[in-house]
């Protein structure tokens, strides 16, 4: 069996890849989460990966919370840039291939349609520039290397950094009966955390190198993803499409990070599922709906 690392093996993509290679029967997966590696400690990282000789080490370890970012940012890239240095060293150093996690975030937003591996990258945040750093360091520090970006995720393990996610927010408010005001005007692709972690096992198995992305097929705003959770559980919560402007941050969002996947359809013939089947999905594994 071909060993595989994966740090950030508790987070929401990290926990169903884990248990999607191991489902393969062709992986000994090793599970890292963040008391047993330190992506930004560069000696930790070497003491942990050297003597596991994987093929692949899958580094999902991330500073995710985007607001944050915009005040943490020295934080943000010692993880998300540093870190993702640290760990394309270790993996070429052991001879393994290195698999870097990115994000919708390093577009910034002004394009029509959804986004293509080879679509000039434009980060508006900090979030995105420090993740599309880690993808620049990983290019340059691993002969052997694949960049998957994926957006707007969700998994039964919900995001640790994020306590949860979206749906499970939208769904939680809706049963206390709790008026929804939900953003109409920012695009996104949600996407399943199952569904990416299957083509990322695939691509891994294929030996695929260079940027891909992962993301469930087609786009939708916010509201309309959260309208259709809510009709999908048969909740009648009252919910109300509204713009931005109304819920001001720190962090300037793309007003369209929606990903194609291009290269997964066109050159492995890898299809990813619409994101309403990929929701009522996962609504089904978290329980709430009949399978």
């Amino acid at each position: 069996m071909d060993r595989v690392a994966v740090i950030g093996s508790t987070g929401q993509l990290g926990h169903d890849l884990v248990e999607i290679l191991r489902a393969a029967n062709r992986f000994e997966v090793v599970a890292l989460d963040h008391s047993q590696i330190e992506c930004a400690d560069a000696a930790s990282v070497r003491r942990v990966l050297l003597p596991l000789r994987a093929r692949a080490v899958i580094n999902c370890a991330a500073f995710v919370r985007v607001d944050d970012c915009e005040s943490l940012a020295r934080e943000a890239f010692a993880v998300n840039a540093l870190g993702a240095l640290n760990v394309a060293r270790a993996a070429a150093e052991s001879g393994a291939k290195c698999v870097y996690l990115s994000t919708d975030y390093v577009f910034d937003g002004a394009k029509d349609s959804p986004y293509v591996e080879s679509d000039a990258t434009a980060p508006i945040n900090v979030y995105g520039a420090s993740k599309l750093a880690g993808e620049h360091l990983v290019r340059q520090a691993a002969p052997d290397w694949l960049i998957v970006r994926v957006a707007s995720l969700f998994g039964k393990t919900g995001a640790r950094g994020k306590g949860g996610n979206f749906i499970e927010t939208i769904l939680a408010n809706a049963r206390k009966g709790e008026p929804l005001k939900v953003v109409d005007d920012i695009l996104i692709s949600p996407t399943y955390t199952r569904d990416a972690s299957r083509a990322i096992a695939q691509l891994i198995s294929a030996g695929v190198t260079g940027i891909m992305h992962a993301a469930n097929s087609g786009a939708c705003t916010w509201y309309e993803f959260a309208k259709t959770a809510l009709d999908l559980c048969q909740l009648a919560a009252p919910i109300a499409a509204v713009s931005s402007s109304q819920f001001p941050t720190p962090t300037r969002r793309p007003r369209n990070s929606a990903l194609a996947s291009l290269r997964l359809s066109q050159e492995f013939n890898i299809t990813m599922p619409p994101w309403r089947d990929a929701l009522r999905a996962y609504l089904i594994e978290k329980g709430y709906l009949p399978s």
